[in-house]
């Protein structure tokens, strides 16, 4: 399976946020973390706001943060979400559309996949690698400042 880069650029905001939990963040601030163009995320970052993962303050304070807590928020969730109800593969102009016996297959894998995901929060995807929060949190070596390797 593999998820587009509208879904991979709104994981990546919602563990930015997931670190700064509480605070309003500017847009320019994660893409500038994240070296990506500050219109395409505002793109995602606007789906976000309108599936209700996200809120967001207009004008010069303004920026975003979480809608829930870090452990409230299931990655499977958010990916479906950005993905839609797309299949995994177009089968439109297949000689076999229709009648392919594969089609079901794929549903069910996309179905295992999306599941598997929801297994897994922000917060989960925050705690599964030790150097995830310390690079977040800006420090290059990746360890969090006051926890050092773990």
């Amino acid at each position: 399976m593999h998820l587009s880069k509208f879904t991979d650029y709104a994981i990546r905001v919602c563990l930015y946020l997931g670190v700064r939990q509480g605070d309003t963040v500017k847009i320019s601030e994660i893409a500038q973390a994240y070296s990506l163009s500050q219109s395409n995320l505002m793109k995602v970052v606007n789906r976000l706001v309108d599936g209700g993962y996200l809120r967001s303050q207009r004008g010069r304070s303004g920026g975003v943060t979480l809608a829930f807590a870090p452990q409230d928020i299931r990655m499977g969730e958010v990916a479906r979400f950005m993905e839609g109800e797309t299949a995994v593969v177009d089968c439109a102009c297949c000689l076999l559309c229709g009648s392919c016996g594969l089609t079901r297959a794929l549903r069910e894998a996309q179905i295992a996949f999306y599941t598997h995901l929801d297994q897994w929060t922000v917060a989960d995807a925050l705690n599964a690698h030790p150097r995830t929060l310390g690079l977040l949190l800006g420090n290059q070596s990746g360890w969090a400042a006051d926890t050092g390797p773990t």
